[in-house]
């Protein structure tokens, strides 16, 4: 699996030491050295505060940090931010006199924000322990600045039984195809989603895909997920990791595929504002919707009470849009979880970070909480295969990865400005979908904040 994954991790070393911190360095909680864990000296008990940056695990944490407690007597808690809103939550928690002692960095540019915040963590035995080395965020005199949780994958989950039912109908449309497996350009996935949408009454679902949720609590799956990948083609294509400025090359692929949710929906096109992730899950898990765009994280969303939706069930299909060469593309595979140690915190809460962070990846309770909800890990010991048995996502995950005729999608979203240029996406594709936003300025827009933020 390796010889993939080293493709994926982007290069997030990149031009990070170039760039300006934003983050105030006033008010710091202790005098001592931020750097390897250590500087100082403190009598205070360490303790562990963690700010969540995954909702969807958010009850997972929970159980996590009272068995951190239990096993070590520590003192552990985790608040997790709502969807979405994981910026400015760190932004209020960071204020406070008891802040997060371990929180998540968005790449270069989460570092470029909170650089201030961020311990050098090259000396800590939690990054001792990681095996790919590229998988951080380098900052000033190279340091260490961030370390990857974990590599996830996302793609179109799809319900191979719904699938199946559609390629037994005798009127079915001649797309080409007569098993999913044979679907691997955007035209044969538009071509056999439209005559599954036309005959969904007789497949007993409401619509193909679940619904979008464009709302600005929701749509992350869009504007950071979805938009990777005519950023994805655009950096290839120019041959770049980076763009202080973007042409939206492939404007036109994007819009193909959102289309295609918006049209072969469980919803119509006027209600894609409306409901969460979760609603798109539970809409997937209950048989209702053929495909769902998300991660291999979403498992948990799917193996709930009332599935019908069984682990044998599942394909991981890549996310066609109609770029030349989709024909060999994989699956979207990265991460955007680079964690980091509060440089402003106490000596003590430094240590404890450091503790936890290594007994997450090392204890057998810890480990388990990763197999069963961060999936594969770049960690000396981890055994991934666990991660396989737990999460029949993570498996396909592993078996896309390992498949030399694909090729790896790299997340290289972690290089968009800021949240609030996703912010304004989304509020553009959302009034699109609503009819109100003409398709040229979502892509002007898009192009010239881009530009704007990047030059600030």
């Amino acid at each position: 699996m390796r010889k993939k994954l080293l493709s994926v991790a982007l290069c997030v070393a990149m031009a990070a030491t170039a760039l300006a911190g934003c983050g105030s360095s006033e008010g710091k909680k202790d005098d001592s050295s931020s750097g390897n864990n250590g500087g100082g000296s403190s009598a205070e008990a360490g303790k562990v505060y963690f700010l969540n940056f995954k909702p969807e695990i958010a009850d997972a944490y929970e159980e996590l940090m009272a068995a951190y407690e239990k096993e070590t007597g520590v003192d552990a808690k985790v608040v997790t931010a709502a969807s979405n809103q994981y910026e400015s939550t760190l932004r209020s928690e960071l204020d406070k006199e008891e802040a997060p002692t371990l929180f998540t960095i968005n790449g270069p540019m989460g570092y470029n924000t909170w650089k201030d915040y961020c311990m050098e963590m090259s000396g800590t035995e939690f990054y001792g322990l990681l095996s790919d080395k590229s998988m951080v965020v380098k900052g000033e005199n190279d340091g260490v600045y961030g370390v990857g949780l974990m590599m996830e994958t996302y793609g179109l989950i799809c319900n191979k039984a719904i699938f199946a039912k559609y390629f037994e109908l005798a009127d079915r449309a001649d797309t080409g195809c007569s098993k999913i497996e044979d679907i691997n350009t955007f035209a044969e996935l538009k071509a056999v989603a439209d005559d599954m949408q036309a005959k969904k009454a007789d497949l007993g679902i409401d619509g193909v895909f679940s619904q979008v949720a464009l709302n600005s609590d929701n749509n992350w799956r869009i504007t950071n997920h979805l938009f990777d990948l005519p950023l994805y083609y655009e950096y290839t294509k120019d041959g770049v990791t980076d763009k202080n400025e973007i042409a939206f090359t492939y404007a036109d692929q994007f819009k193909n595929i959102l289309d295609l949710y918006l049209t072969d929906a469980t919803v119509s096109k006027d209600q894609a504002g409306n409901g969460s992730v979760d609603d798109s899950m539970t809409e997937f898990a209950m048989g209702k919707a053929a495909i769902a765009q998300n991660g291999n994280w979403a498992w948990g969303q799917i193996n709930i009470d009332g599935s019908v939706v069984k682990a044998e069930d599942l394909y991981y299909m890549p996310i066609y849009t109609g770029a030349e060469g989709e024909e060999n593309q994989g699956l979207c595979t990265g991460t955007e979880n680079f964690v980091t140690i509060n440089a402003q915190a106490s000596e003590a809460d430094r240590k404890a970070a450091d503790a936890f962070l290594k007994w997450l990846y090392t204890s057998e309770t810890g480990m388990a909480f990763v197999a069963a909800n961060y999936g594969v890990a770049p960690f000396t010991g981890f055994d991934n295969s666990a991660a396989a048995e737990q999460n029949p996502l993570t498996a396909l995950m592993i078996a896309d990865t390992e498949n030399s005729a694909t090729k790896t999608v790299n997340w290289v979203t972690v290089t968009t400005p800021s949240q609030d240029w996703k912010d304004a996406l989304g509020a553009n594709l959302k009034g699109y979908a609503e009819g109100t936003v003409e398709w040229d300025k979502v892509v002007s827009d898009a192009v010239d904040k881009w530009k704007a933020e990047k030059g600030a």
